[in-house]
């Protein structure tokens, strides 16, 4: 059996999937719409590590998108919807980025994204947030929470950095064969890094 490196996600989802600051809006009583933030992806990140035979594993998403609008005076009113191109997926070898995209993987064909809605965010102090939402990536969707820190970046941008872990078996990546966790590991570790611009002055 040829051994591949393995993926992840998300969201980032991915994450991002991913993922680093807001809630959906909630019905009527929710507050009144913020105003969206713009992603820079030439300065943003989506990467990510698993295991394959306990050996690291790292690769990344070359395509994501995002819908932000967060002001962080006001986080519970934040909204973010993410989605990640899976058949980007870099690992730095094609043939195994090939593999990736099969069924017993990303099934790209079918599914060819992964999607990050926001539900709750909670301000944590100091440029901290804890983000809550749902991920779902091959019709499989699960609960996520994301800690996320905005730092200053450059030419005014704003950088919201975090990570989480994913259970890859429940997203269905890498199934049958593929789903011994002691050939690849069933965690996966998402690590974001989005470059925003016209986040508010904190």
């Amino acid at each position: 059996m040829k051994l591949l490196p393995a993926p992840l996600a998300a969201a980032a989802f991915a994450l991002a999937v991913a993922l680093p600051l807001p809630a959906l809006a909630q019905a009527a009583a929710a507050p009144p719409p913020q105003s969206a933030q713009k992603l820079l992806p030439a300065q943003s990140e989506i990467a990510f590590t698993s295991r394959q035979m306990g050996v690291p594993v790292e690769g990344k998403f070359r395509k994501f998108d995002a819908r932000v609008a967060f002001d962080p005076k006001n986080p519970q009113a934040a909204r973010i919807d993410f989605t990640v191109d899976l058949g980007s997926a870099w690992l730095g070898s094609a043939e195994s980025e090939a593999e990736l995209v099969k069924p017993l993987w990303f099934d790209t064909a079918r599914f060819p994204q992964a999607r990050f809605t926001s539900t709750t965010v909670k301000p944590l102090g100091a440029d901290r947030f804890e983000v809550a939402g749902r991920l779902t990536i091959k019709n499989q969707t699960r609960d996520v929470v994301v800690p996320v820190t905005l730092a200053p970046g450059s030419g005014g941008a704003t950088v919201a950095s975090g990570s989480f872990t994913l259970k890859r078996l429940e997203f269905r990546i890498g199934e049958n064969e593929w789903a011994d966790t002691s050939m690849v590991a069933n965690d996966v570790q998402v690590r974001l890094k989005l470059a925003l611009a016209g986040v508010p002055a904190r």
